[in-house]
């Protein structure tokens, strides 16, 4: 029985030791958040017997749970990079018609002037009027038109703390383009990574809220500025080292059981 509670100690500290390296592997990766694994224990017990004497089984991994604290904020410069001071996400729309949320702000514009992530997912924006104000809550493609009414051509970009993003053509006239939306959920835990720091929304998450910029916790934003991985180095090197070393007792468990058996079955009568 001992050979395999510490076979499972030995399981649990290589997903451990998987689930440091994933952080590690993205310390420098934009809106990455980081994960952590939680274990709990296995005991053998019923209702006839006797609590005194419950046995435990060793231990399994309970969840491996995803920490969504800010991270640095850079200074970059570009108008098309945002961060957000708060705990929404941005939506994106994939190119399938699904809904993808990040923290990564790292955006640009194609050749259609759509906003998108580089990977084809278009940022989306609450429609507004020429005064800024916002007409629907119903979440658009953000795109820039090349030229005005006028016929003058698309000059710049900027995006407010509000989130109000701003086009300025070639004669100086400006348009407004929309209010960035953004997300937040009930149990942001819950979202589903789907990789380059995205996420979706699962049946544990809850569906998206949808608000906008320095309204309650969806936070404010930050154009020429991103969110750096909230990843601290010197505490998943603590942890990779505790992981090695529970890895290493079990190993060594194992090895002591092994030798008993041994022992056992090299008894003479």
């Amino acid at each position: 029985m001992s050979f395999y509670t510490s076979l499972n100690g030995l399981k649990n500290a290589q997903t451990d030791l998987g689930v440091i390296a994933h952080n590690i592997a993205n310390a420098e990766t934009n809106g990455f958040k980081k994960g952590n694994t939680q274990f709990a224990d296995i005991v053998v017990n019923s209702a006839s017997s006797n609590p005194r004497l419950a046995q435990g089984l060793g231990a399994r991994v309970e969840a491996i749970t995803q920490n969504f604290s800010l991270g640095p904020i850079e200074q970059t410069g570009s108008a098309l990079d945002i961060a957000i001071s708060g705990d929404g996400f941005f939506a994106m729309r994939a190119p399938d018609g699904s809904t993808l949320y990040t923290r990564n702000g790292a955006f640009d514009t194609d050749g259609a002037g759509f906003i998108n992530d580089g990977s084809d997912n278009r940022l989306q924006v609450f429609p507004t009027d020429a005064t800024g104000t916002v007409t629907s809550m119903t979440p658009i493609d953000a795109q820039i038109p090349p030229f005005n009414g006028a016929g003058a051509e698309y000059a710049g970009v900027s995006v407010t703390d509000n989130g109000l993003v701003v086009a300025t053509y070639a004669d100086g006239s400006q348009t407004n383009i929309g209010t960035v939306a953004l997300a937040r959920f009930v149990s942001p835990t819950g979202l589903k990574q789907v990789g380059s720091s995205n996420w979706e929304s699962t049946g544990i998450s809850g569906a998206a809220t949808f608000g906008l910029p320095n309204q309650g916790a969806y936070g404010s934003l930050m154009s020429g500025a991103l969110e750096r991985s909230n990843v601290d180095i010197a505490e998943e090197l603590v942890g990779l080292i505790t992981a090695q070393r529970n890895f290493q007792a079990n190993a060594k468990a194992i090895d002591t059981a092994t030798q008993i058996s041994q022992a056992i079955m090299n008894l003479r009568t």
